[in-house]
């Protein structure tokens, strides 16, 4: 098993990830139109990070974050956008080893803290994260469609 930037030819499978994870999450599939604007993203410019998680010449799970500015903090930190394993690599430590990935880059970019956020129907992931020591915060998540 390696975890790894994401390449180029790894888009498609990461696709198909992306659409598993949305039907998991109970949220919209992305469009055509978006799923390009996230290629340009994810391999053109330096907004997203990538990363995927391959096994057996296979990518099973995906992660993007990308850094960000806390006012309160006063300090930058990594916001963890996505992190979704195919059913059968859950419970196996990779998780563990990917948010490890993470933080060590974060602090490699000097950020104080990883935030992300998980629905509350998400037991298992919300068991993972405090496992890891992580703290919740409730909060209400707003959008506003511009």
């Amino acid at each position: 098993m390696t975890i790894r930037i994401a390449e180029k030819r790894d888009f498609e499978a990461i696709k198909k990830l992306i659409k598993a994870h949305a039907t998991f999450e109970k949220a919209s599939a992305l469009s055509d139109d978006n799923l390009n604007r996230l290629n340009n993203y994810i391999f053109n410019t330096d907004i997203v990070e990538c990363l995927v998680v391959e096994l057996n010449n296979e990518i099973v799970g995906y992660t993007t974050f990308m850094k960000q500015f806390s006012t309160w903090n006063a300090n930058y930190y990594i916001y963890l956008d996505c992190l979704y394993l195919n059913e059968k690599t859950r419970g196996k430590g990779i998780g563990t080893q990917i948010m490890e990935k993470i933080r060590k880059y974060a602090k490699s970019i000097n950020c104080s803290e990883i935030q992300w956020q998980t629905p509350d129907f998400n037991k298992k992931a919300i068991d993972f994260y405090k496992k890891l020591g992580a703290d919740s915060k409730t909060k209400e998540r707003f959008i506003w469609k511009i």
